[in-house]
């Protein structure tokens, strides 16, 4: 394009596409700050936990006379032993992802979204580690949970399962993962949906025929888990019921998050079930595994995961 047009015309058309991209997110804050009742410069705050009794903390300040906001995540839980660290760039998406939510017309993602925002985090919280802090599970899970409170500020839907429920399962020659979906959370005029995967996800799971031949597992159940959505005036979705019985000696792990915090109601909506990992034994014996485990399999024993469902919306 730009041998046929020019390098000026060429970044014109991509200043234009940011500028739209801008106008877009301001009026949005300007729309959202009247809808609320807002003051013409006011503040919301929202919080959620990690399952370890970690803080997340948003206090939102929208001003309406040019449409800018600031979130500011001072309060939030310090820096964390485990792999649950975020580093800023996590947070900077998830806001990026929630604005693009929020904003009724299709605009592509670009700087012009963040313009209107100023984002401040403490330094050596978990959403702004030191440099030797694992982050893996910043990443997969505590994205989640800032996009959750994210769109608890500003009262958009009920909280989605929240997890991916990473599952792991291999040996010395092969390793297998997968992520598991769950409820999405209700909204003013939807129920969530069943069996999902929501916000940082974005991925698709193995068919079973294709697990089963490629892998010594069996697939032993994989359903909706009924009534694990809040009820409200909208429901939330349901999470999902996923065994696999293992055929030989394997290692298997998961990493998953909403199994102490259930996924949170928006005005007056019941709140979402927590999840459940469970490891059966061949002589029928059950252990609990937590959110966050690893275990040596034999033939025989089986894994089930019970993801999370999502919150509803609005008292019945």
């Amino acid at each position: 394009m730009e041998k046929t047009t020019g390098l000026q015309i060429v970044q014109a058309y991509m200043h234009h596409i940011q500028s739209n991209a801008e106008e877009a997110v301001r009026n949005m804050l300007k729309e959202l700050s009247l809808r609320e009742g807002l003051a013409e410069v006011d503040t919301v705050e929202a919080s959620d936990f990690l399952d370890d009794g970690s803080e997340l903390f948003l206090r939102l300040t929208i001003d309406r006379r040019d449409g800018s906001a600031v979130f500011d995540f001072t309060g939030t839980g310090p820096e964390l032993w485990g792999n649950l660290n975020a580093p800023r760039a996590v947070t900077h998406s998830a806001i990026l992802y929630s604005l693009r939510c929020l904003i009724d017309q299709g605009i592509p993602l670009n700087q012009g979204c963040l313009n209107p925002i100023k984002v401040i985090i403490e330094d050596g919280s978990l959403l702004a580690p030191s440099e030797n802090a694992a982050v893996v599970g910043g990443n997969v899970l505590t994205s989640q949970r800032i996009t959750d409170v994210i769109l608890k500020a500003f009262r958009a839907c009920a909280a989605s399962q929240g997890c991916m429920n990473n599952f792991t399962f291999g040996n010395d020659n092969f390793g297998y993962y997968e992520t598991i979906g769950g409820g999405a959370g209700a909204g003013p005029d939807w129920h969530g949906q069943s069996g999902v995967h929501t916000h940082m996800t974005n991925t698709r799971i193995t068919d079973p025929e294709i697990l089963e031949r490629r892998y010594p597992v069996m697939l032993r159940e994989f359903s909706i888990r009924n009534n694990s959505g809040g009820s409200g005036i909208y429901s939330g979705g349901n999470g999902l019921v996923r065994e696999v019985e293992f055929l030989e000696p394997l290692n298997t792990a998961i990493l998953s998050e909403r199994r102490v915090h259930q996924p949170y109601g928006l005005n007056g909506g019941e709140p979402g079930r927590c999840g459940r990992n469970l490891f059966i034994r061949n002589d029928g014996s059950m252990l609990h595994l937590g959110g966050k485990n690893e275990i040596s399999a034999e033939p025989g024993d089986r894994i089930r995961i019970e993801t999370p469902g999502g919150g509803g919306y609005g008292k019945k």
